[in-house]
């Protein structure tokens, strides 16, 4: 039986947890994972933290490794789509790529899982996530509802094959709904 694969989308900026645990807990379920992002290279992380300020708080993080560029990324070829947040997803939305693989994954009904800010990325293919409902952090509340998708105020929600959350300290259930899509969906090679 071939292994399920999933597409991570990212760059430099991305929140660390929200890129490297579902990376190792998808690896941990034994799906190939590429990590695809505007330029072949090491990606800097950030931290994001809610300490006593208004808002989070960011600092650097761990390096980590795209293998791939969006120009070589064939979305036929993978089973799931992983957006973290951070400050990557204000970046690479503007990549040409990037509405043609993301809606791929919404018209094939395959499993997206949308971190934090992550939502920002949704608004290149907002016909997509029309009327569909999702959460995001709190600040992304207007960006969600902008694109016609109903933004809901919970820590993680699930529509479908969209699995959404609010920010890092929610990754178990996201992760928890997510891998159980994948193991439902059929191979795609």
């Amino acid at each position: 039986m071939t292994a399920k694969k999933v597409l991570i989308i990212t760059g430099d900026a991305v929140e660390a947890l929200e890129v490297y645990y579902p990376y190792f807990r998808c690896l941990e379920e034994g799906f190939q994972v590429d990590i695809a992002a505007p330029h072949q290279k090491k990606l800097n992380t950030v931290i994001h933290d809610f300490e006593d300020w208004e808002t989070y708080t960011e600092k650097p993080g761990y390096l980590i490794e795209a293998g791939i560029t969006f120009a070589d990324v064939t979305p036929e070829n993978y089973d799931a789509l992983i957006i973290p947040g951070g400050r990557a997803p204000e970046h690479i939305r503007m990549n040409e790529e990037i509405p043609g693989i993301v809606r791929h994954f919404f018209e094939n009904d395959k499993p997206v899982a949308v971190m934090c800010h992550g939502s920002l990325v949704l608004t290149t293919v907002p016909d997509v996530v029309r009327g569909r409902k999702m959460t995001a952090y709190s600040a992304c509340q207007p960006e969600v509802e902008s694109i016609g998708a109903e933004y809901m105020n919970e820590m993680d929600y699930v529509d479908g094959n969209l699995v959404s959350g609010h920010a890092w300290p929610d990754l178990p259930n996201i992760m928890k709904e997510f891998v159980k899509q994948i193991k439902e969906t059929t191979v795609h090679t």
